[in-house]
């Protein structure tokens, strides 16, 4: 395969997209990861654009917004002790620490440093693991495809934040309306309510711009107090020999950290950047020290979420199962450009997986050329009132949900599902595990019926192959831990733990 100059263009543009997104915070005066514009916004808002791109082109760009977040959501938290992303929450207590001590230009050099390290590693990773289990894959059938999507639904209602409980509503909610429209097999309306609008189902990106977008701006109105951030002082940007002495071992055990949590279904970005960080903490022989500036509480987590936002299409590539959220965007972006992510797309589109690996490197080299140079210039952004901001993107949300099917329809039934969105947020309800569940809800349910015509209506398929078998003992572990004390006392406090 050529790689073609476009990609380099494109992977530029995405990461100067992500890094815009990260960087439009509504409320400097509070720490928190809901006052911005995040990834999944931001992809949510961009998608119907992409529609006017070449498939490749479209799916570079919505990657590098992805995976340009994580080390654009950094800068924040070290000079201005705000995420941009969740999974730079745990970046602020040592970063904004090392800010405070003069030492700004070090934490940035080494987060940026780290990141793009891990992301080159991870995407040797795809590039070395994606031909490898796309052949593994083709012996799936849709009794492996089945349980494997069951076994990936409930790993991520284990690691969503909030009840479990709440989590599995949330799944059940998207497998509910994955199934609004007429019935492929049968011809059978459902869920429409003799509603015209949506005997074609409901569009994937309705619902996300509407759980994403809408209900981001309305949650961000009704914080008050706009007042100007306080910028740490930036000092040389070079760390010195001690810091990367202290660093470069915390970067390897964050980038492998990242890359295997990064495939785990319901993982992701966050649950590596945290686990990174105990890990140093737990190496560390001077533990007590963290939080008070340690540049491998900076290091660590900052290539631990690098790597996991790249190693996260593994899944997506080689199975075509989307391992969180984001993946579900992505699954989605792959379908509407008419791509059925998977082992066929090796095979069939190879210019497909390779020019996404490609751009993977160029967009986490174009992130360190971007990121360094310019601090001064993205922090500036930081000071633009948010009442001056939210218009255009209540704008761009509006234009590109109408863009699709040229219907008023729906631009209110994303508005709806904004509300619906703002009150998930109150009743503390993640929507995270809904697109989960709207997106592989109709792929479960047409690999189901597929094994029930196979063996003409005999269960017993599921158990009888053994990589379904092996999934559904999975599922079963995972039922099991969930039922022990133990086990949600620690998910409780590690959550507790994250959102302080």
């Amino acid at each position: 395969m050529t790689l073609r100059p476009e990609i380099a263009s494109i992977a530029f543009s995405a990461s100067l997209t992500s890094w815009l997104a990260e960087s439009t915070i509504c409320k400097p005066a509070a720490i928190s990861v809901g006052g911005r514009i995040g990834p999944t916004a931001t992809i949510a808002v961009l998608l119907p654009i992409t529609f006017f791109l070449p498939p490749l082109a479209g799916i570079i760009m919505l990657a590098g917004i992805y995976y340009g977040a994580q080390c654009g959501g950094s800068t924040t938290a070290i000079l201005v002790n705000l995420p941009g992303e969740a999974s730079a929450v745990i970046t602020i207590l040592d970063g904004y620490q090392m800010a405070r001590q003069g030492r700004a230009g070090a934490a940035l050099a080494t987060a940026a440093l780290g990141s793009f390290f891990a992301g080159t590693v991870a995407t040797f990773a795809i590039a070395i693991a994606g031909p490898m289990l796309a052949g593994f894959a083709l012996n799936f059938g849709p009794a492996e495809y089945v349980s494997l999507m069951i076994f990936g639904l409930l790993a991520a209602t284990i690691l969503a934040s909030g009840p479990v409980l709440k989590a599995i509503g949330m799944i059940l909610v998207g497998l509910m309306l994955g199934m609004v429209g007429t019935d492929q097999a049968t011809g059978a309306e459902r869920l429409t309510f003799g509603s015209l609008e949506l005997f074609d189902g409901i569009d994937f990106t309705v619902i996300a711009i509407g759980l994403f977008g809408f209900s981001e701006i309305i949650a961000n109105l009704e914080r008050s107090g706009l007042a100007g951030v306080s910028v740490a002082k930036l000092t040389r940007l070079w760390p010195s020999r001690e810091d990367f002495r202290r660093a470069w071992p915390a970067v390897l055990r964050g980038t492998g950290i990242g890359t295997r949590l990064g495939i785990l279904p319901g993982g992701g970005a966050t649950l590596a950047s945290f686990s990174a960080y105990s890990l140093e903490k737990k190496v560390s022989k001077t533990p007590e020290k963290f939080g008070t500036g340690m540049v491998e509480g900076v290091a660590s987590p900052e290539a631990a979420n690098n790597a996991a936002a790249q190693s996260s299409f593994i899944p997506l590539l080689t199975l075509g199962i989307p391992s969180n959220n984001m993946m579900a965007m992505m699954l989605s972006a792959f379908m509407i450009h008419g791509i059925t992510p998977g082992p066929s797309v090796l095979t069939n589109q190879p210019e497909i997986f390779w020019g996404l690996v490609a751009s993977m490197w160029i967009g986490n080299a174009l992130l360190v050329v971007i990121n360094l140079p310019l601090i001064g210039l993205w922090v500036k952004l930081l000071t633009v009132p948010y009442r001056l901001l939210y218009p255009a993107i209540l704008l761009f949300c509006c234009v590109g949900v109408y863009s699709m099917n040229n219907r008023i329809f729906d631009v209110l039934l994303a508005a709806g599902f904004g509300l619906l969105g703002y009150a998930f947020r109150k009743a503390k309800c993640e929507p995270g595990p809904l697109l989960l569940g709207f997106v592989l809800g109709p792929l479960l349910e047409s690999n189901l019926r597929r094994a029930m015509l196979i063996t003409q209506g005999d269960a017993s398929i599921f158990v009888e192959r053994p990589i379904s078998l092996v999934m559904l003992l999975a599922t079963v572990a995972l039922l099991a831990m969930m039922i022990l004390p133990s086990f949600r006392k620690k998910r409780e406090e590690a959550f507790q733990e994250e959102e302080s």
